[in-house]
């Protein structure tokens, strides 16, 4: 009866024609909001149970580390830029602290959480370190002589390299995987840096002002030159795979070293990932290329002989919104899962590691790896570190490149012959007085 009361007020101070575009506009409202709540994506939280803080994660390793004075130690490196800040820090684990100095030793760098939004890259750290330490331990089917292994390395890790970008996923942006002041850590090295492909989105590959602008990767790079690792691995999440150079490029560097580091990551996916990754080069196997990288940039200047980038995890089924759950595990089960299978990958790698560097280099751990930079790659990276100050003006400093090498090696060639003439000279007086001594 009410229904029929509220008709008959309409009918006696409304038009019809008002009356139905308002019904319309009701009914659209409803049907598009309707819609909308049903279709609306639903974003995975920070699994807490599963994962730490950044800083429960640094206090437990901290913690780690002075449980075991005798097998870790720990430094923190910080630097700043135009005002930003940031903080890395380093575990040095080394068996037997006597031995570290030993030139015999395989040095190992291993880089965690580049990118803010990839958690589970950070848990592995702790899991690795946590079994260095021997507070866990792998599987009893880990096919390998693990203290045979171990008594020959020196590993370094970094935890968790873009702290301030980890802070801000963990105040509510999951898909963040910039720095803190929004620079993609990985676009931000000296090799191929800036160059943006057709689908470059600035969002995700921001390079920076210039190569190494960021205090991160100014970080990274110390401790690369201070080190010299002879195998450098950047982890990260997003899919399964075992990358090797290039990023920058859709092929792999030829000759031996690069078959042999393909046939040890084969093995790796064989043997211990269950043939799940894939494997080959990033810019080759990703689907799209990546410029300014670290991996590459350990591979051509750093002269990394053994340089890599794992992805170890990714839910291709997530949506590109569900950040947290595209690049870390939601379920406990899979949780585990990736710890172990990529902890065992990993002392794999630091075995088989130490053959392929025997095999390819016989005095290689004995007396290090020679880390000779070519003119060209110095001037090349001396510049482009200075791009910034050029603005648009780019194409001079590229036209002065050659005049720059040409020079340089102009004044070393001059500096060598002066230096044969000087020593001649002392040669000829040394004769003469000893000429007139004999008679």
């Amino acid at each position: 009866m009410g229904l029929r009361r509220r008709r008959r007020l309409y009918s006696s101070s409304v038009s019809p024609l008002v009356l139905f575009g308002v019904v319309l506009i009701v009914l659209c409202s409803s049907f598009v909001n309707g819609n909308s709540n049903s279709t609306q994506i639903p974003i995975t939280p920070i699994n807490h149970d599963l994962y730490h803080t950044r800083g429960a994660l640094l206090e437990e390793i901290e913690s780690l580390v002075h449980r075991h004075p005798s097998k870790l130690s720990m430094e923190t490196f910080s630097t700043q830029n135009k005002g930003y800040h940031a903080e890395t820090t380093v575990v040095t684990y080394c068996r037997n602290k006597k031995d570290c100095d030993d030139r015999s030793k395989l040095k190992i760098l291993l880089s965690f959480g580049q990118h803010g939004r990839e958690l589970i890259t950070t848990e592995l750290a702790l899991r690795i370190l946590s079994i260095l330490s021997e507070e866990e331990f792998l599987s009893s089917a880990y096919p390998l002589n693990l203290n045979n292994t171990l008594d020959r390395l020196v590993i370094k890790v970094v935890p968790m390299e873009n702290v301030n970008g980890r802070k801000l996923v963990e105040a509510g942006d999951l898909c963040e995987r910039r720095n803190g002041r929004g620079v993609d850590l990985n676009r931000n090295w000296s090799v191929d840096w800036g160059k943006k492909e057709k689908d470059y989105d600035p969002y995700e590959e921001n390079p920076g002002s210039a190569p190494f602008s960021e205090p991160e990767t100014q970080i990274m790079r110390k401790i690369c030159a201070s080190f010299e690792p002879h195998v450098w691995v950047n982890v990260h999440s997003g899919m399964e795979a075992l990358f090797m150079p290039y990023d920058h490029k859709n092929t792999t560097p030829e000759g031996l070293p690069s078959q042999r580091m393909r046939l040890m990551l084969e093995k790796l996916n064989r043997f211990q990932l269950n043939d799940r990754c894939l494997v080959g080069s990033g810019g080759g196997s990703v689907g799209y290329l990546a410029h300014g990288t670290a991996t590459d940039y350990m591979y051509d200047i750093a002269r990394v002989p053994m340089s890599f980038t794992f992805e170890i995890y990714g839910d291709s089924t997530a949506s590109s919104k569900d950040c947290f759950k595209m690049f870390n595990p939601t379920d406990i089960t899979t949780f585990n899962r990736v710890l172990n299978d990529w902890s065992a990958a990993f002392f794999t790698l630091f075995s088989l590691g130490g053959v392929q560097i025997e095999e390819l280099h016989p005095n290689a751990t004995g007396s290090g790896f020679e880390k000779w930079v070519s003119i060209d790659d110095y001037l090349n990276g001396y510049l482009m570190e200075r791009k910034s100050r050029y603005g648009k003006k780019m194409e001079v400093l590229e036209l002065g490149m050659q005049e720059i090498r040409t020079y340089f090696r102009l004044f070393l060639l001059s500096s060598v012959l002066l230096m044969f003439m000087f020593c001649s000279r002392i040669s000829k007086s040394g004769r003469q007085i000893v000429s007139a001594m004999s008679l």
